[in-house]
C-alpha cells in the first residue's frame, strides 16, 4: 500500500513549491491537493488581488460560485503540475478554518504526511511559521514538511 500524502494548495508560489516537493520527494505515493475555502476571506481562499468593493456580497451565493471557479482554477494549476511530473493527483475541498480542515482531513482519510508551504508571517509569534502552518504543524496526527522560501 502506498503512502498518503496530503499537501494543501491555495494558488500561492509556496503551495506550489510544496506540491513540487511532494512529487519529487514522494513518487511513491498518492498525493491529495486539498484546499480550504475559507468563509471568513473575503479574498476568496487564494492569492487573487480583491477589491471588495468590486465583488459579490460576502457570503451570498454569486460569492460562493466566485470561489468556486477560484478553486478551480487552483486544481487546474494543481493537475498541469501533476501531469508535467508524469503523476496522478486527487484533489479535495473542505470548507471551514484552514488549519482545522487540514488536521480533520489528515486524520479522517489515513494521511501519512503533511507537506505545506509557510508564508512566514513577520508577526512576532508568527517569525518562522505562517499561522496555518503552525496550528497544522502543532496540531497534526502525522508528520509534516513544511516549505519555504
Amino acid at each position: 500500500m502506498s503512502r498518503q500524502l496530503l499537501v494543501p494548495v491555495d494558488g500561492s508560489p509556496l503551495s506550489k513549491r510544496a506540491l513540487e516537493r511532494a512529487f519529487e520527494e514522494y513518487d511513491d505515493a498518492s498525493i491529495v491537493a486539498l484546499h480550504v475555502l475559507d468563509p471568513t476571506d473575503p479574498g476568496y481562499s487564494s492569492p487573487t488581488n480583491v477589491d471588495v468593493r468590486n465583488e459579490p456580497p460576502h457570503g451570498s451565493e454569486e460569492w460562493y460560485e466566485r470561489a468556486n471557479e477560484e478553486e478551480e482554477k487552483i486544481f487546474d494549476d494543481a493537475r498541469d503540475l501533476a501531469s508535467e511530473y508524469g503523476e496522478e493527483l486527487n484533489t479535495e475541498t473542505a470548507v471551514g478554518e484552514p488549519a482545522l480542515e487540514i488536521v480533520d482531513y489528515a486524520e479522517e482519510n489515513e494521511i501519512d504526511h503533511i507537506v505545506i508551504g509557510s508564508h512566514g508571517r513577520m508577526e512576532a509569534t508568527r517569525l518562522m511559521l505562517g499561522s496555518v502552518t503552525e496550528l497544522v504543524v502543532h496540531r497534526s496526527p502525522v508528520s509534516v514538511t513544511v516549505v519555504r522560501d
